[in-house]
């Protein structure tokens, strides 16, 4: 039994912490444009200063992913990826970079495929653990004990609608990091990531020891340092996404990205 990097994951989180800066955390869809270009664009925001990466698995009813990753993901569906091309996504990136790579999944795939089985799969491939956005925490006790035993972290997404109590038993459960969703709504990137998120950040470290990183509407350096100011980790993804849907080729799109990620891990330190 292979164990997964729940422990990279953590000390990669604190290594950025004793440098006084924000961990740069990516997503990517797996299988957009293709299995291969996906990997190739997952190895682009790392050399481009991203310390974590969140491989999407592309859904075709997403909760919380807004028009940009929906066109990435519904490309990717065309293209018929599958969950072994999410594994060999992760596989492949962990091996060429050595940084901690999640994957972001609603929970039906998770469970069509079998939690043991994708827990198991997913600590061979090198992962670092799961994103589940919809997962309830109340339900999520079988998928914890797998999780746990594979070394693989269980991050759950909090929101600014989330009570207090609440907070306090989601970031009980979770492992790696505490996702803070900045706002309500869905992923995109927005003018301004406003004092909601600052808020919730306050609130969530209220309950936890967990760094908690925030999402949904950091696209830039500016909006990248101020999230830097009261976070542990800014998560960027549509704006990568974008890059790449707007290249005319992948070369250029990899370009791109590889650039925004530099500009970003720039925008993360503080100074």
């Amino acid at each position: 039994m292979s164990n997964g990097n729940i422990e990279l994951l953590s000390n990669t989180l604190a290594k950025a912490r004793s440098e006084d800066r924000a961990a740069l955390v990516a997503y990517l869809p797996a299988g957009f444009p293709t299995v291969d270009g996906a990997i190739e664009a997952v190895k682009a925001v790392i050399e481009g200063g991203a310390d974590v990466v969140e491989i999407g698995l592309p859904h075709s009813d997403p909760v919380l992913d807004g028009a940009i990753i929906q066109t990435a993901d519904d490309i990717a569906l065309r293209g018929g990826v599958k969950i072994a091309d999410v594994m060999r996504t992760v596989r492949e990136a962990f091996e060429a970079t050595g940084v901690p790579i999640l994957v972001m999944t609603y929970w039906n795939p998770i469970d069509r495929y079998g939690v043991e089985r994708f827990t198991a799969e997913l600590a061979a491939a090198g992962g670092a653990g799961c994103i589940l956005p919809d997962l309830p925490v109340q339900e999520s006790a079988l998928w914890r004990e797998h999780a746990t035993k594979h070394g693989l972290a269980t991050v759950f997404v909090v929101a600014p609608s989330s009570q207090d109590a609440r907070l306090a038993t989601i970031t009980a459960a979770g492992s790696g990091f505490v996702y803070a969703a900045s706002l309500m709504g869905v992923t995109g990137t927005r003018e301004s990531v406003g004092n909601e998120a600052q808020d919730l950040v306050r609130r969530t470290r209220a309950t936890t020891e967990l760094p908690v990183c925030v999402g949904l509407g950091v696209s830039n350096a500016v909006q990248a340092k101020q999230v830097a100011g009261f976070a542990d980790g800014v998560i960027v993804g549509s704006a990568f996404v974008k890059l790449l849907l707007d290249a005319p080729d992948l070369p250029s799109g990899l370009t791109a990205v590889r650039a925004l990620a530099g500009e970003l891990a720039e925008g993360v330190r503080r100074s």
